[in-house]
């Protein structure tokens, strides 16, 4: 009896997974794979195959890689800056970093709308300078998709590194800088490295956030500039194909486990370099 005790406690979750989450998969995948004409993986071959489709995805992966990118790249310094500050102001500016995250996702967007338009707040301000003369179509390209997801996730990476950079202790870095390391090479030598993991879990974050989110591409990039997640939409709701939009629903996790792994290798990879080197 006691031997099948962890089998009973883990049981219920079993069922819940295999309920919510098997089925559903394995119900988005059987009409993909087995339909009238046979089994086999023409629908996927067919969705990479053609242009328009390929265009779709190929812009969405770009587009996700840009947000991740740019959120690294400004989440790294501010994670770094709030970790290093008193619990005072800590506090304050942790709450003004997650205040977009409290924001409808609608209201985000049509903010930025009223921002990026050609009556907007950028142009308005450009003309009045008199570096343009004509406004610039700043809205429903990929650039404004770009701008609308950085605002929606860069809180995920900042609030994903504040807690990997709050772990660093403050003899290391004082360490650092006695034996006379600048304040940059001991962010670019020390703390960076030592962030690793927690720009590879903010990065999966970020990425998979981008690629699978609808309202903001579909508000700020139109039909011109359409997302996977948007595409899927119009299959499924719009055309009533779900046959398409199961092949699309299943390239998404693919895509996105895919990622993951390539993210979680390099990371394995650099704890490796850096236990050889300390080994050294």
């Amino acid at each position: 009896m006691k031997k099948n005790v962890p089998y009973l406690i883990i049981a219920p979750g079993t069922i819940l997974l295999l309920f919510f989450m098997i089925l559903p998969l394995v119900n988005i995948i059987w009409p993909t794979i087995f339909t009238e004409t046979g089994a086999g993986l023409s629908a996927y071959v067919h969705f990479l195959t053609d242009d328009y489709n390929l265009k779709i995805f190929l812009r969405t992966i770009r587009v996700s890689v840009i947000v991740t990118l740019i959120s690294a790249i400004f989440g790294i310094p501010t994670a770094y800056f709030i970790a290093g500050i008193g619990k005072k102001w800590k506090s304050l500016l942790m709450a003004m970093t997650m205040f977009p995250l409290l924001t409808n996702s609608v209201i985000r967007s049509f903010a930025w709308i009223n921002i990026l338009g050609k009556t907007g707040v950028v142009n308005n301000l450009l003309m009045r300078m008199g570096i343009i003369e004509q406004p610039l179509t700043l809205l429903y390209t990929e650039f404004s998709i770009v701008i609308g997801s950085v605002y929606l996730f860069l809180p995920t990476m900042i609030m994903t590194l504040v807690g990997v950079m709050e772990n660093i202790e403050k003899e290391t870095i004082e360490a650092a800088e006695t034996l006379g390391a600048s304040p940059f090479k001991t962010f670019y030598q020390i703390v960076l490295p030592l962030c690793i993991p927690g720009v590879i879990v903010g990065s999966i974050l970020v990425f998979t956030g981008t690629l699978t989110a609808y309202t903001t591409p579909q508000l700020l990039g139109g039909n011109k500039n359409m997302m996977m997640a948007t595409f899927l939409y119009q299959k499924a709701s719009t055309l009533g194909d779900w046959t398409s939009a199961s092949v699309i629903a299943l390239i998404m996790i693919v895509t996105t486990l895919i990622v993951n792994k390539g993210l979680n290798m390099i990371a394995t990879r650099l704890d490796r370099r850096e236990m050889d080197h300390a080994q050294a």
